[in-house]
């Protein structure tokens, strides 16, 4: 008997079991962001919230997160919080009255010295929201946002900062907000992932970000985030070997399933079940990434509204492709953009930052409203901390790290439009009134996602961990319609 046809099938199915395989590898986090298809009411299963969990706690305000992050911290005095103050002490010392006891990066032991802003500020809209003149679109916005003046974080470099902004805590590991939500809430997304992170450069000193940043910690390791890249293709193996057709593939995932639910009955493994669907959402995406990233069908008057080119890999196209993902269900969707670390050269790098991001930042909420989508998605916008009033460099002025004060606005359903909230001191400085921790943060944007954060906690080695941590959190009503 001639067994030589057999044993090359057999090969090429072990071929593409292989393939599947590094694929669920590949895929990273995206495969391990999916359960099954739908259940018996058509409600989508493909990625259903944590086990055991009964939320929303109350009926929400909206249904996704679209967190825009300036990575290395932009200038809060020179985008929203104009101090004439601190342009009429330009140059002279800086009150140590403020600084004094007070955690300061890089400028440790040296003079003090304030900074004046380094351009015009202006009003605009109805609503007489301040913005600088580095934004020229975003001051569009000012009777959709709500500009948050008062914030404050607990980490002076970046990647702590990054980490909890994204976490709530300093401690690496613990999951990320995108986590914590698509945990709770699962995804409306059938064949993309619920958790979904872009980045773009652009400007000084591009931080590194770390993937730990979007990290599902200790949470089941299906919530966490998927990163999308830039250049080439958007996840790595995400199109079929040569010789391998749509259907053998779904041929082989299926085979695979069968096999490994069956060894589930035997052995109870929740990691079977996660491989499982790291399978399923694998062969989903095959079909799903190459139509969603392909925007060259978008009209050309959407691409030049957010000045977008198909496959540049920018800021702008990341904004339009957030879009997209929103439209089709993802619950958290995270773009950073990295560049905005202006210890030098501030006015330089603040125009090629705002360049590479103003104008998208303001396409993507105008292009939201306009389809109906911003009454049920939440926007942020901000970074990780704001900079010092005071001079920094030698060159080309700049501005240190600074926690005591800074800015990021609100967007979308249930905030209340064309408003600011909370101030800092006449020099930037301290936030000084309704301050808004990060915490508050997170606490204001579960609220709104139907989740009370007092409420939403898992059990990690023997304590009882939330998002908002143990300190105090509260919702911050006041910047809610």
């Amino acid at each position: 008997m001639n067994s030589k046809p057999t044993t090359d099938k057999v090969a090429n199915s072990l071929n593409r079991r292989t393939f599947l395989a590094r694929s669920g590898v590949g895929f990273g986090a995206a495969a391990l962001t999916s359960m099954l298809a739908s259940d018996s009411f058509g409600r989508c299963r493909t990625h259903p919230p944590g086990p055991g969990l009964n939320l929303p706690h109350h009926p929400p305000r909206i249904k996704r997160v679209i967190f825009l992050c300036m990575a290395g911290g932009p200038s809060h005095l020179e985008t929203f919080d104009y101090k004439p103050e601190l342009e009429r002490l330009d140059g002279q010392p800086m009150p140590t009255s403020f600084t004094a006891g007070q955690p300061i990066a890089q400028l440790q032991g040296h003079e003090l010295k304030c900074l004046r802003p380094l351009t015009k500020f202006r009003r605009y809209g109805d609503s007489g929201l301040q913005f600088s003149d580095y934004l020229p679109f975003q001051s569009r916005l000012a009777d959709d946002i709500c500009v948050v003046k008062s914030m404050v974080t607990e980490q002076i470099n970046h990647d702590p900062a990054h980490t909890f902004m994204n976490t709530g805590t300093a401690i690496s590991g613990r999951p990320s907000m995108g986590s914590w939500i698509n945990y709770g809430l699962g995804c409306e997304s059938e064949n993309l992932p619920g958790f979904v992170v872009m980045s773009s450069v652009g400007g000084r000193n591009p931080q590194p970000i770390a993937s730990r940043q979007w990290s599902a910690g200790f949470l089941p390791s299906q919530f966490q985030g998927v990163e999308f890249n830039s250049a080439g293709d958007p996840v790595h193996y995400v199109r079929n070997p040569g010789g391998i057709s749509r259907n053998l593939q779904r041929e082989l995932v299926d085979s695979i399933t069968q096999l490994d639910s069956l060894r589930n009955t035997q052995v109870q493994n929740p990691e079977i079940r996660t491989r499982i669907a790291a399978y399923e959402l694998a062969f989903k995406m095959q079909a799903s990434i190459p139509e969603l990233m392909d925007i060259s069908d978008e009209p050309q008057h959407v691409l030049e509204m957010y000045g977008a080119k198909p496959g540049d890999g920018t800021f702008a196209s990341n904004c339009l492709l957030a879009r997209r993902l929103a439209e089709r269900g993802v619950r958290f969707i995270q773009l950073y953009h990295r560049g905005w670390d202006h210890h030098g050269d501030l006015d330089k790098f603040m125009k090629i930052c705002c360049d590479h991001t103003d104008r998208a930042t303001w396409a993507l909420v105008t292009d939201l409203k306009q389809r109906g989508l911003l009454e049920d998605t939440l926007v942020v916008w901000g970074g990780e901390f704001g900079r010092t009033p005071m001079f920094q460099g030698k060159g080309g002025v700049g501005r240190d790290h600074h926690i005591k004060g800074f800015s990021m606005w609100l967007s979308g359903g249930g905030i209340k439009p064309g408003s600011s909230y909370g101030e800092t001191d006449e020099l930037g400085y301290h936030a000084v009134k309704d301050v808004v921790h990060v915490r508050d943060l997170h606490a204001t944007m579960l609220h709104m996602l139907g989740i009370d954060h007092s409420r939403f906690s898992v059990k990690f080695q023997g304590l009882d961990m939330k998002l908002t941590g143990v300190e105090p959190a509260r919702v911050v009503h006041d910047v809610l319609a």
